[in-house]
Formats: structure tokens, C-alpha cells, sequence
């Protein structure tokens, strides 16, 4: 029956075959996917993840035989584009169930004619479909996606194209389903909405498959990688930190990579070994710490990536770089007030806070670009800035190539010269001479990188860069920005790009701007617990207070018990993990005669890195409870 299959298997594909545009994008691909299992799609652009969602939605068709799944399915779909109307806000998001919206209709129409025979059987099924919760769920949905109350009852046509898709989200998480299908859903989200939507997809009850090019939100949201390569599809066991080492040594296996594996990992190393000799005890840089640790073991999966550059940093630099006094920034009226910020050679800062607050707006004000309305912008003599944002990227001059920017920065290059350049932001052959009207997004993103790149800035201020990028170019930049000498201004919703670049946060928020003593964990609490006041209509939006002080004495001897276990237990992990990573650096491990079996090894080294990392926090939990005891 439709009922035991959904229990066993929601979705096949079963030796599907797909041509479109002469290109072979699947041959003979097998796929299951079973209840509530939630699936991470990923691979290169163009190795048909949106397609493979087409074909499950039957807008390209293909064998009939190569798919199958129950006829009721229940399947929601997250469109890309949102029509600017007069429909109101809150009844278009209230529309995605569409069910309750036809029950609705019939209740009306059979109050209207008087029809009270079928009224009662219609407000039943109305209760059953939770139809008087149903505004409610719907205002909790438009609160977590950074919507206000004030915005329930605006026309669509009211809201940007980004705001728009951000309702489009929220009707398709209104619609009750058994199959969720999620291409890109963190587009338009910033960073707080993003930390909402992947705590409400560990709650859905529903089977998803997730096409995303953020690695933490695939890491909280999914279990199952689905990896597409070389026209087929294998599933992986775990999250996408898990499938990317698996990956590594599945790669490893291959001889000749293995070498350069090594000096990847090598040069990953060093990085970490100069970073830890300097980081402070604060939860963030022991945060960004585990995130290099966690880049070493990944480093291998990425040697095939196409992508490979550096950000060089001019021979000059001035300390400070730029300083805000006193400063009111904004347009004809004040955004931010009274901000004191300074910028110093080697700093990593990261601007969190939610969509309008003014992070955009502060970094405009530290480029120059947006006049301060009051107070002091001051400039190291040797101040040169990198500066990214969505605003370069639109203005690239489409009509000429690649190569014609990167030559009107330096006349005395040759074309060699520049061919090599470009060619570590993967633009070979042809594509360096294409007008760059033929580029897609990320590709235009890349050329921005290049520019700024090439320019050697002493500051890299770095506004949603990774916008249109794909995993293998996220990575790429991630590392050229560890080894770049110069400052660092980073607003982000990719949040491995934070934790591995980010030593600081200032959080930016009801007009001013403060350092936000925390990691990105303590940031994700703190959103959660805004956006559940929000949605209960809370006016007070806090950080937990302390509980009073009391005789601490019995506590104090507690914590110290468990720090000196936890420091026990940590030398042991430590210890087996650097036996683990021994082991894996045998050479004789990769040879063909070799019995042991890797993907052991493999997953032992990532449950003693895990087990470490668990530990560690706890220890720090228990250290920064003491402290305040004492």
C-alpha cells in the first residue's frame, strides 16, 4: 500500500538517463531516497542539480520507468522568482496550504447560502488541517525569515525581490509536505534568518533534498550527501563535513594524488601552527582554531578544485588603518551613532546583526564611499583598500573581456603573464577573451576577486562575498584569506567562512555598534531566542541575565572536579588522534598491498576529532563558569 511505501521509500531513480543541449548529464543513475531522510545534493554547476529536481517535479520529461513514487506524494517546491501584486502578505504566505485555503472557501460559500447540513463536517476537517493555528504558524514563519508585523498586511508589490523570495520561503514551508525540495534557500537570507530556517528544518517531519552551497547549513540540515560526478549520483552516510573527508580518502586512494595531498595539508598546517601560537583564550578565536583544524583534514578532498589564488598584500601598511570617532553614519539620517571603530593590521572582524541594522552601511562609511554625517574618518597614510560587495560585481563593464580589466591595471604585463594570473581563478583558455556579458554570477564574482586581488590592498572589506560562488570557489577563497597579512571587515551568512576567518565580532543593532563577546554558537542562541520573543509578540528582546551570586564554594569544587576529568580525557583523545594520524600519513598505507582498510582509519580519526571537539567546548564552558565564580 502508499502507506507502507512512504514508510520505506518516498523517491527511485533507477537507471535514469538524461540528455539536454547535447550534454550527457546522467547515465544510468540509481537513487533512493526514504522517509524523513534528508539529502544534501551536491556537485560542480552544471552536473544537473536543478535538473534532477525538474525531472521529480515532471517539467523535463524522461523514461517513465526511470522514476517512481507514490501518486499522492505530497511534494513543495521552493520557486526563485515572486511576482510583485496586490495580494497581501500574509494571506499569500497562509496560500501555500492549499488545502485549508479550498476548506476556507466552502465554509464561506456554504455560510453565505445558508447551507448549515455540511458546516459542521467542513469545521471539522478545517480543525483537522490545525486551521484555527494556521495565521499564527504563519506569522512564526514570516518572524523567523525577518519579516516585521508591521509587514503582515503589505502588498507584494510593497516588498524587493530578495523580500519577495523570502515569502515564497515561507509559503513553501506553510505547505504541508512529504517531500521538501530546497534549491539555493539561503540566497537572499542573512545570517540570523539562515540560523532560524535550519532549526526549523531539524523539526520537519518530511524527507528533504537540498541543494545549497553552504557547508554549515548543509552540516545542520542534512544527513545524507548525494554527490554528483562524472554524469552519476552516490549517496554518502553523514553530513557534508563527513562526506568531505570520506571523499579525501576515496581520492587518496588514487597514487597520484597522494603527494599532492600531503603538501596541501602541509601547507594547511604551517598556516595553523603560526594562527594557535597568537590566538587568545576568547570563544571566538578558539572557535576559528577548531575551524582550521577541521580545514586541515578537508584540505584533501579539494586538490582537483580548478580554483587556486592569493590575496598579496602591499610592502606599506599604517597602524591604525582607519578609525571612526564619534561617528553618525547613514544617509539623510543616522543609521548608527556615536561609533567608535578601529581597524589595525592583522585584525579580523566580523559585523553580525540583522538586514538594515547598517552593517553595509559601515562598511560603505570605512571605504569612503558614503560621506559620515558627524564625527571623524581617519585613514593611515598607507591605507589601500580591498572592497567586494554586490555593488562591484554590477559594476563590471560587460562589453570587454577578462583579460582587458586585469591589463588595464598593469599595461606592462604580457599576455602570458595575465593568462596565468586569471587562470588560478579558473578563466583558461577562450573564456579569458569572452565579453564578460557571457559570464554567469559566480563567474562575474570571480573576476571581482581577481581585481581586487591584483590591486595588493592592505584591507580586505568584504560584503556577502560569497553570493553566487560555488563549494569549490568558497573554499579557494576561505584559504587565500588565511594566509592574506593584511586587516580584515567580513559581512557574511556563510558561516564557515566566519568561523575560519573571523577572530572578533562586533555586533551591529538599534543604532549602535558593540563587540558581541561570543562565538557563532552564542550568536545562534541569541537569534533564537529574539525571534521566539518576536513571534510571541515579546517587546523585551534580552540576553538571559545572570542568576544572583551565592556561596559558591560546593560549585567551585564541582567545576574544578570536571575541568581536571576533561583534561584527562582530552590527553587520552589526543593521544589516540595522533596515532590515527600517523597511521594515515604512512605512505605504505596507499600502496596496493596494503590490508588496511582506509575508510576505517578515516572515520576513526573524524569521531576522535569529534569527541575532542565536544570535550573542548565543554572545558571551556566549565573554565568561563568558574571564572565568573571566583
Amino acid at each position: 500500500s502508499t502507506s507502507i511505501f512512504l514508510k520505506c521509500t518516498m523517491l527511485s531513480f533507477n537507471n535514469l538517463e538524461l540528455v539536454l543541449g547535447g550534454k550527457t548529464l546522467f547515465d544510468d543513475v540509481s537513487l533512493t531516497i526514504h522517509h524523513q531522510q534528508k539529502v544534501g545534493l551536491v556537485g560542480a554547476n552544471g552536473t544537473g542539480k536543478t535538473s534532477l529536481f525538474k525531472i521529480i517535479k515532471k517539467e523535463i520529461e524522461v523514461d517513465q520507468s526511470s522514476i517512481s513514487f507514490p501518486t499522492d506524494l505530497r511534494i513543495s517546491y521552493l520557486a526563485q522568482e515572486v511576482k510583485g501584486t496586490d495580494e497581501i502578505a500574509l494571506d499569500y504566505v497562509l496560500s501555500g496550504d492549499s488545502n485549508l485555503i479550498d476548506i476556507q472557501k466552502k465554509i464561506e460559500n456554504a455560510e453565505t447560502e445558508e447551507n448549515f447540513d455540511i458546516l459542521g463536517e467542513l469545521y471539522e476537517i478545517y480543525s483537522s488541517l490545525d486551521g484555527y493555528s494556521a495565521k499564527s504558524k504563519a506569522e512564526q514563519l514570516m518572524v523567523g525569515l525577518g519579516f516585521k508585523s508591521d509587514d503582515f498586511n503589505k502588498p507584494l508589490k510593497d516588498f524587493s525581490g530578495g523580500w519577495r523570495v523570502r515569502l515564497n520561503l515561507a509559503k513553501t514551508l506553510m505547505q504541508p509536505s512529504d517531500l521538501m525540495l530546497l534549491d539555493e534557500p539561503t540566497n537572499h537570507l542573512d545570517l540570523d534568518a539562515i540560523l532560524w530556517l535550519s532549526n526549523w528544518i531539524k523539526s520537519f517531519k518530511g524527507a528533504l533534498i537540498l541543494i545549497s552551497h553552504d557547508r554549515d547549513f548543509l552540516d545542520d540540515c542534512v544527513s545524507y550527501i548525494a554527490h554528483l560526478y562524472h554524469q552519476s549520483i552516490e549517496l554518502y552516510s553523514g553530513n557534508y563535513s563527513q562526506f568531505e573527508i570520506l571523499r579525501a580518502a576515496k581520492m587518496a586512494e588514487i597514487q597520484s594524488n597522494y603527494i599532492k595531498q600531503q603538501k596541501e595539508v602541509a601547507h594547511m598546517q604551517s598556516f595553523i601552527n603560526r594562527f594557535k601560537a597568537k590566538a587568545t583564550k576568547a570563544r571566538q578565536a578558539q572557535s576559528r582554531v577548531k575551524a582550521l583544524e577541521k580545514m586541515e583534514l578537508i584540505a584533501p578532498a579539494h586538490i582537483d578544485s580548478p580554483f587556486s589564488f592569493t590575496i598579496s598584500e602591499t610592502d606599506k601598511i599604517s597602524n591604525p588603518l582607519v578609525n571612526l570617532n564619534r561617528a553618525s553614519l547613514g544617509y539623510s539620517e543616522p543609521i548608527l551613532s556615536n561609533v567608535g571603530f578601529t581597524i589595525c593590521p592583522g585584525d579580523r572582524i566580523g559585523l553580525l546583526g540583522p538586514n538594515g541594522a547598517g552593517k553595509s552601511t559601515l562598511i560603505k562609511s570605512i571605504v569612503g564611499t558614503l560621506p559620515i554625517l558627524d564625527g571623524e574618518r581617519k585613514t593611515g597614510t598607507n591605507y589601500k583598500v580591498g572592497y567586494f560587495s554586490q555593488h562591484q560585481v554590477d559594476d563590471l563593464d560587460l562589453s570587454i573581456s577578462a583579460f582587458i580589466h586585469i591589463q588595464r591595471l598593469d599595461e606592462t604585463k604580457t599576455e602570458k603573464q595575465i593568462r596565468t594570473y586569471l587562470g588560478g581563478f579558473a578563466f583558461k583558455g577562450d573564456k579569458v577573451k569572452d565579453p564578460i556579458r557571457l559570464f554567469s554570477g559566480g563567474e562575474k564574482a570571480r573576476l571581482a576577486f581577481a581585481i581586487i586581488s591584483y590591486q595588493k590592498p592592505n584591507i580586505l572589506l568584504m560584503d556577502e562575498p560569497t553570493n553566487h560562488l560555488d563549494m569549490e570557489m568558497r573554499h579557494a577563497l576561505t584559504v587565500a584569506i588565511q594566509t592574506f597579512k593584511g586587516a580584515i571587515l567580513l559581512i557574511s551568512h556563510d558561516r564557515h567562512l566566519l568561523n575560519s576567518s573571523v577572530d572578533t565580532f562586533y555586533l551591529v543593532d538599534k543604532g549602535s555598534l558593540e563587540i558581541f563577546d561570543g562565538d557563532l554558537d552564542d550568536y545562534k542562541n541569541y537569534i533564537l531566542d529574539i525571534k521566539s520573543s518576536d513571534s510571541k509578540e515579546s517587546k523585551k528582546k534580552k540576553l538571559p541575565k545572570e542568576s544572583p551570586k551565592e556561596d559558591n564554594s560546593q560549585k567551585i569544587k564541582t567545576l574544578n572536579s570536571g575541568i581536571s576529568k576533561l583534561d584527562k580525557r582530552l590527553y587520552r583523545l589526543n593521544t589516540k588522534l595522533v596515532e590515527a594520524n600517523n597511521k594515515l600519513a604512512d605512505p605504505e598505507l596507499y600502496s596496493d598491498g596494503s590490508n588496511v582498510d582506509l575508510q576505517d582509519l578515516i572515520r576513526n580519526q573524524l569521531e576522535l576529532t569529534n569527541e575532542i571537539e565536544a570535550a573542548e567546548k565543554e572545558w571551556m564552558d566549565k573554565a568561563a563558569e568558574l571564572d565568573t565564580l571566583k
